[in-house]
């Protein structure tokens, strides 16, 4: 998690927000999720401190996965936010339920949250439940990564597509700097 934390910091994430799910292998209590949310937060400055950033995201407290999606649920649903859940089968099967997207084709959006599970994946009831919270799945290919490599991907696909990696976001501070 502390090589997710600094990665994420470094390409620009805002808000990382850790899940335990089902087939997650750390059971941490209050005290312990305290704990680590400090050190989260505090890899995160020193990673900001390393690649010039200076916005620290926010690093919750590690939080139950239908915990989060039921704080979603109550939040006003924007229509700007691209909300998307990693299943690593995604690309190895065909459609069996639940929206998928294609990131190229996409509309743009000015929030994306993106969920990356434990290693496994989440389970087929946590998918469905992030179905129900207007989530898309998206697959990152014919192989099933790491979750750190995953994460990776992931924010590096969207920054690319959407952020202040892509070449319209290139091309506009080019002109704004002329």
């Amino acid at each position: 998690m502390d090589f997710v934390v600094q990665k994420a910091t470094e390409l620009g994430v805002v808000r990382i927000v850790p899940v335990l799910s089902q087939r997650s292998v750390v059971r941490l209590d209050e005290s312990q999720s305290v704990s680590k949310q400090a050190h989260w937060r505090a890899v995160a400055v020193s990673a900001c401190e390393q690649c010039g950033r200076n916005r620290v995201p926010s690093v919750d407290a590690p939080l139950p996965l239908l915990n989060y999606l039921g704080a979603l649920a109550a939040q006003a649903k924007a229509d700007d936010v691209l909300r998307l859940v990693l299943e690593p089968e995604r690309a190895q099967r065909t459609e069996r339920g639940g929206r998928s997207i294609d990131i190229a084709s996409s509309p743009s959006a000015s929030h994306a949250q993106i969920a990356i599970g434990p290693e496994g994946g989440f389970a087929p009831e946590e998918l469905e439940a992030f179905d129900l919270s207007t989530f898309s799945r998206l697959g990152l290919g014919p192989r099933v990564l790491r979750t750190e490599t995953a994460a990776i991907a992931a924010i590096v696909v969207l920054q690319a597509r959407f952020g202040d990696m892509s070449a319209l976001s290139d091309a506009s501070s080019r002109t704004a700097d002329s």
